[in-house]
Order: C-alpha cells, then sequence, then structure tokens
C-alpha cells in the first residue's frame, strides 16, 4: 500500500464504483478525480503551487474534500478552519498558517483579507486542467505538509500542527489493517472535518482501499439514524457526546443498524458504562481508541474482532510504540500510572513557526502527550487523566477521571466533568457537574453518598452541580476550560 488515497494512484476498475456523497451530491471515484483536477486548475489561477497553503472553511459537504485534495494536487497544503469561527478565529488561523488563498461558503464569511473562492463558485471543469503540473513524485509527496491542523488552544493560542504525506500514508494504512477495511466498507462520516479525526478515520482511510464515503452536513441523533438506516454504513466514528445523545434517545427508538460492522469512539474518554449502553441497546461493536492530532490521529485502539476492552483504549495501533514513563522520562512497569509517550511514522513533524514547543512534545523521538495512563500486562492502555487537568488538594494529586468513572456508577447519570476550583486553604478542591438520562431522577445527597462510600475523603467533590448540559467544544470533547472559567466565577 502507497499514496492509495491520492487520485492519481486510484486504480482505474474503482472508476464508476461510489466514491463520495454529501446531502446535495454524490460523486463515482473518475467524477471525484475529475472534481479534484478541475478545482486544482482553479487553485493554480490563483497563484497556489508547491508549499502553499490553501485553507477551507466550509460546513462538511463535498467541496471541503475536494479542496483538501486539490491543494495535494499541487504539491501544497491543506488547512481546514471551523465554519463556526467568528472573523477574529478565522483571521487568526489564516495569518498564522500563511494561507494563500480561502475557499468559504460566501461573501459573508471571514476570508482575512485573502483571495476568496465561495462554494457556489467551486469549478465542476477547469479549461486548465491539461496545464496542471504533473503530479508530485511519491517521494517528495511523502516529504510535502499535506495537512495543517490546528490544536483546539486549551492552553494558549492554537498551535497549527504539521502533517506531512508520510504521516498520512502509515495512518492509513495502520487503520485499514486495524480495521481490517477494505473497498466494501462504507463509512458514515458525522463528525467535522476541520479535525483530524474525520479526514483520516473517515475519508482518508476508507478511500485508500476504494471504499465509499457518505457525509452528513449536521448531525442530529434521530436524523443520524434515519441516514444510517437509508445508507446503510460499515462504520461510523463519534466521540462520547454523540454516544451519550445516541444513549439519550426514547426507548421507543429501536433502528436497523446491521449493516454495521462497528463504531469509533474517539477524541475523548468515554465512560465504561456508556459505551455498554450504546452497545446493548443498538447492537453495535463499540471500540474505543486514543490518540492526538500530533500524532495524525489514533496510536491504541481496542480490535474490532479479538480481545476488546471496555475501560480501556486497546493497545498500541501496529507500527506504533507505546511506553509510560516517570517525570525524570524513566520507563515505568505494567499497572504503574505516568506519561503516556509515543513513537512511530505518524508522529508530527512539528508546530508551525514554533521549534521550542516542538522541542517540548518531541523528545528523542517520543511524542509526549501530557496524558497520564497505565499499560496492563498484555499492553492495553487505560488513560487516568490529563496532566494539565489534575488537582492538587493540600498536596494530594487528585485525577478528575477517577471521580467521573465513580459517578457513573449511580444509575441515570449521562454526563459527568469534574474540575478543580480554587480554595483558600486547600488550593484546590474538586467540583462536579452532572448531566442526567432525561426523566431519570437524581440528587445532589445521592451522588456524593456515592462518592463517600467509594472515594477517599480528599476527592469527593466539595460541590456537585445538576446541570442540563455540560459545554463541549467544536470537536465534541467537554469543554473543561469552560467550566474552570465558570468555577472560578463562583468558588466554593
Amino acid at each position: 500500500m502507497g499514496l492509495d488515497y491520492l487520485p492519481w494512484h486510484f486504480d482505474e476498475a474503482r472508476g464508476d464504483r461510489p466514491c463520495f456523497q454529501d446531502d446535495d451530491q454524490a460523486l463515482t471515484y473518475h467524477q471525484f478525480a475529475e472534481r479534484v483536477d478541475a478545482l486544482a486548475a482553479q487553485l493554480r489561477d490563483h497563484g497556489v503551487g508547491p508549499g502553499d497553503v490553501v485553507a477551507v472553511m466550509l460546513p462538511n459537504r463535498v467541496e471541503l474534500v475536494l479542496t483538501i485534495f486539490a491543494a495535494w494536487r499541487l504539491a501544497a497544503t491543506a488547512t481546514p478552519i471551523n465554519p463556526a469561527f467568528t472573523a477574529r478565529e478565522a483571521g487568526y488561523q489564516l495569518e498564522d498558517s500563511g494561507a494563500k488563498v480561502v475557499v468559504n461558503l460566501d461573501a459573508d464569511a471571514p476570508d482575512g483579507g485573502l483571495p476568496a473562492i465561495h462554494v457556489a463558485d467551486v469549478a465542476t471543469t477547469h479549461p486548465g486542467v491539461a496545464e496542471l503540473p504533473p503530479v508530485p513524485d511519491d517521494d517528495a509527496a511523502r516529504e510535502q505538509i499535506a495537512l495543517l491542523i490546528y490544536t483546539s488552544g486549551s492552553t494558549g493560542r492554537p498551535k497549527g500542527v504539521m502533517l506531512d504525506h508520510a504521516n498520512l500514508e502509515a495512518m492509513a494504512a495502520q487503520m485499514v489493517g486495524h480495521f481490517e477495511l477494505t473497498e466494501d466498507d462504507h463509512c458514515l462520516l458525522i463528525l467535522p472535518l476541520f479535525h483530524v479525526n474525520a479526514i483520516m478515520v473517515s475519508v482518508v482511510s476508507p478511500i485508500s482501499v476504494g471504499g465509499r464515503v457518505t457525509v452528513m452536513g449536521r448531525f442530529a441523533p434521530e436524523l443520524f439514524l434515519e441516514v444510517l438506516e437509508q445508507v446503510r454504513p460499515t462504520y461510523f466514528s463519534g466521540v462520547p457526546a454523540i454516544f451519550s445523545m445516541l444513549a439519550a434517545l426514547p426507548a421507543d427508538v429501536i433502528p436497523d443498524t446491521s449493516s454495521l460492522r462497528f463504531a469509533v469512539c474517539g477524541a475523548a474518554p468515554a465512560s465504561a458504562e456508556l459505551l455498554r449502553a450504546v452497545e446493548e441497546r443498538f447492537d453495535i461493536v463499540m471500540v474505543e481508541g486514543y490518540g492526538l492530532t500530533e500524532g495524525t490521529c489514533a496510536s491504541a485502539c481496542n480490535p474490532v474482532t479479538g480481545t476488546r476492552k471496555i475501560g480501556t483504549v486497546g493497545p498500541a495501533v501496529d507500527g506504533q510504540e507505546i511506553r509510560i514513563v516517570g517525570p525524570h522520562g524513566d520507563e515505568l512497569p505494567p499497572g504503574e500510572p505516568g506519561e503516556v509517550v509515543i513513537s512511530g511514522p505518524t508522529v508530527m513533524r512539528g508546530y508551525l513557526n514554533r521549534p521550542e514547543a516542538t522541542a517540548e512534545s518531541i523528545r528523542d523521538g517520543w511524542l509526549h502527550t501530557g496524558d497520564v495512563g497505565y499499560l496492563d500486562e498484555d499492553g492495553y492502555l487505560t488513560l487516568v487523566d490529563r496532566i494539565k487537568d489534575m488537582i492538587i488538594r493540600g498536596g494530594e494529586n487528585l485525577y478528575p477521571k477517577e471521580i467521573e468513572a465513580t459517578l457513573y456508577e449511580v444509575e441515570g447519570v449521562l454526563e459527568v466533568a469534574v474540575v478543580g476550583a480554587p480554595d483558600e486553604v486547600m488550593g484546590e478542591v474538586p467540583v462536579a457537574f452532572v448531566t442526567p438520562y432525561p426523566d431519570a431522577q437524581l440528587d445532589v445527597e445521592q451522588l456524593r453518598a456515592h462518592c463517600r462510600e467509594n472515594l477517599m475523603r480528599q476527592k469527593v467533590p466539595t460541590r456537585i452541580e445538576l446541570v442540563g448540559e455540560i459545554p463541549k467544544n467544536p470537536v465534541g470533547k467537554i469543554d473543561k476550560p469552560a467550566l474552570r472559567e465558570t468555577v472560578q466565577a463562583s468558588p466554593t
């Protein structure tokens, strides 16, 4: 397997097979390749060439994916931007990335003062296709930065993660092997395409083996189940928030999920209770995985076939290595928690224009994730928490994930988030936000009593708030920075 996700490597036998469709249009592999060339010629009219950056700020639709591939046709880099960004947020990414042109919705969309191609004007044919430069040499292409994905910026201004085609090639091959993908697979894409998860799990990997992709323009639980029944995909990838919404649907919602081989849960830790609830209710094989944008998406994942250990994120994906290290870099034995570090061909090239941040994250070829976890005797990884999320209460290190897992044990709990709140005496104390299932009867004293019974006193939240919804960031992760701001404004 080589750079098989690139249209100029498509096998002729694929030509009439379905490739990519959205809510309005469907393209075969032949049509997809033709549209990529047409848009590449249009981008070239705007001066785009090797090494340039093409920004795309669109909701999930065909033109977003075409823009990414068209940039690659010109040996350029694609940087997808969250379409919900304000002009200021988008302007930061456009300026920081050095983008030459932006493909966006219309004249009202942010463009940072750059030349813009509006979605209605994206070329479907172009007379300049015949004058396109030769397709990039594979060896040269592997070294070309393919994607510039911006981190969520929870610890400062967002940083551009540089992923080259060698990263994408390795990640696609690993996913194809791990999920046993073939040309018969059909992915239903529901995650936002400005995130590496959607690009790698749901587009690049299936296309690399001649599979099929159907993208939903917007996600809503009941609409998703309707589309699932209509298009009959073999898999999809979601985040815990999506699976929580599915689990909370009324009991009389019973969709036909018989086409699915599996579903992937990633991007944020999910409770074992949630995974079991979805698996049992919808008869879906759930595989939880773990990874970072800096690792091109996935570094560990439970297998579709074989031993799945719910509550872990599985073993290292073939081709990568995971170690657990102490504060001084010493490797720790199974069962002992420490920082998760990763090596392999999927580790990023670095952060754009941030050599110091790159050197801090990648040391001696190992990507330091900032996550705390431990490996069991079989090499399955259990995440404990983020190092930065750790709460220090009177000198005692507390991991919110342990407290959250305890609260999830209470029947009727749908979602939990625990953060540290400032305290004049203890420094920090844990505060819990809890969302119940619809119609569930929960009270704060019941939750607190369960914590007292199962956690040492220091770990029991000093405050538990029942809320209708826990805030999420644009990729569906629980927005702990926003919760921290909330508790900062109303300390215990």
